[in-house]
């Protein structure tokens, strides 16, 4: 994700993340700190024992260089790794510490999420590192995590304890942090239902080099019509990344506006954040000027042209389903009527198809397979609008996680062909 000149204070940085990771359930009341290493070398903390779902601005406390706090609490007893970690990384001016319960069952088992699961959290979460436990608040534990960050690790996994993640500003540390942490959940919930696949070097380099080619154009002024579908998307794409079926570094959100032209996601920026300007018009072979279009455009736009019954398309990145997507264990979705009426049956794309230029992923989609799972890289669901997308995206990751739940309980039985008959007639599926 690209480095963008912050002009928000310190302390509403960390109050606005904290209430970020407080809300997705990545931390508890009492767990957790971050830090922001300031231009003058002082260091704003979230403080000690204070409810971190519900943090205010003077909350926050400043420990200059020469080790006074300036604040209504104490700083977080957390401050001495803090410090050992700015210490040995100058370039690290943002930290991350909490509990979220994916990292912590790697940390009880001494081990650390493989990034090569994704591309993406391949290239963001940069190098993974074990630190050895130490008592919470010692300095001990901090000497122990600033070796590993001294090693060039970017995110480090603490042993029973949690994680901590390095950054140039603290909106990059989360960043690593959340897809980290969606890396362990999709690595836990794929060692569920099968053996877990990873990418090789080749793999990770075929994403890496994806391109856009497109010139740029200045629009027009924006119709009605553009400016609800640009509301529309924006809505969804939040929605999408506080209900977890999006995160945000991973996936993109589309909608057709006329035969030639769709709205989209832009890349390198925070999907929950976005707002209706941050939107990306691309026409035929032109994206609007002076943003960048999610890498994903090209498919996109491939799937637009191949069908054009199709309004909306998400590529997204929902952890149950896209565990499925790192496993040979196929989704049968033929689990109750609504899985069937919304999705059909849902195909397997093989891992860089949606990369290539050559408009195979199109094949992938239709009618009836409105939705498929991208192998190494989550699903991709199409849709008549942008809630019919999101609604299909919402059944696709519930009817996964069901799936992966009954496996826990019993045999998965899946509906008789009998039963598909008959839903196909009452709800006239092609």
């Amino acid at each position: 994700m690209s480095t963008v000149r912050n002009t928000q204070h310190p302390r509403d940085q960390i109050m606005k993340t904290m209430d970020r990771i407080y809300r997705y359930r990545m931390t508890t009341t009492s767990g957790g700190n971050l830090s922001i290493k300031g231009t003058e070398g002082e260091v704003w903390i979230s403080p000690a024992r204070v409810d971190k779902g519900n943090l205010h601005r003077g909350d926050i406390v400043c420990v200059s260089q020469d080790g006074t706090a300036d604040g209504l609490h104490r700083p977080s007893s957390e401050f001495p790794f803090h410090k050992a970690i700015y210490d040995a990384r100058p370039d690290i001016r943002a930290i991350v510490h909490a509990h979220p319960v994916a990292l912590v069952a790697f940390s009880i088992c001494r081990k650390f999420p493989n990034t090569r699961l994704f591309h993406q959290a391949y290239a963001v979460c940069g190098k993974v590192g074990f630190a050895p436990y130490a008592c919470p608040g010692s300095q001990a534990l901090g000497k122990n995590i600033a070796d590993v960050f001294s090693q060039g690790c970017e995110s480090v996994i603490l042993e029973n304890h949690g994680v901590v993640i390095g950054g140039p500003d603290l909106s990059r540390a989360f960043e690593r942090f959340e897809a980290l942490e969606f890396a362990g959940k999709t690595l836990i919930k794929g060692n569920q239902i099968g053996e877990v696949r990873f990418l090789d070097d080749e793999q990770l380099a075929q994403a890496a080099c994806r391109s856009i080619d497109f010139e740029s154009f200045e629009p027009n002024e924006a119709t009605a019509d553009e400016l609800e579908l640009r509301k529309q998307l924006c809505d969804f794409v939040r929605r999408g990344c506080r209900q977890r079926l999006l995160i945000s570094t991973e996936g993109s959100f589309s909608a057709r506006l006329s035969s030639d032209s769709f709205l989209i996601t832009p890349t390198q920026r925070d999907r929950e954040q976005l707002q209706t300007d941050d939107l990306v018009l691309v026409r035929g072979n032109e994206r609007e000027k002076g943003k960048l279009a999610s890498r994903a455009a090209v498919a996109h736009q491939t799937i637009y042209n191949t069908h054009p019954h199709i309004k909306a398309i998400v590529f997204a990145h929902p952890v149950n389903a896209t565990a499925f997507s790192v496993t040979d264990t196929p989704l049968d979705i033929r689990t109750i009527p609504e899985s069937y009426v919304f999705l059909r049956d849902v195909q397997v794309v093989p891992y860089g198809v949606q990369y290539k230029s050559d408009g195979s992923i199109a094949s992938y989609v239709s009618t009836s397979n409105p939705a498929a799972i991208l192998q190494n890289d989550g699903v991709l669901v199409t849709g008549s609008t942008v809630l019919d997308a999101f609604d299909r995206l919402e059944v696709l990751e519930s009817t996964a996680e069901a799936v992966i739940n009954a496996r826990a309980i019993g045999t998965v039985s899946v509906m008789s062909e009998d039963v598909i008959d008959e839903l196909r007639d009452a709800f006239r599926l092609k």
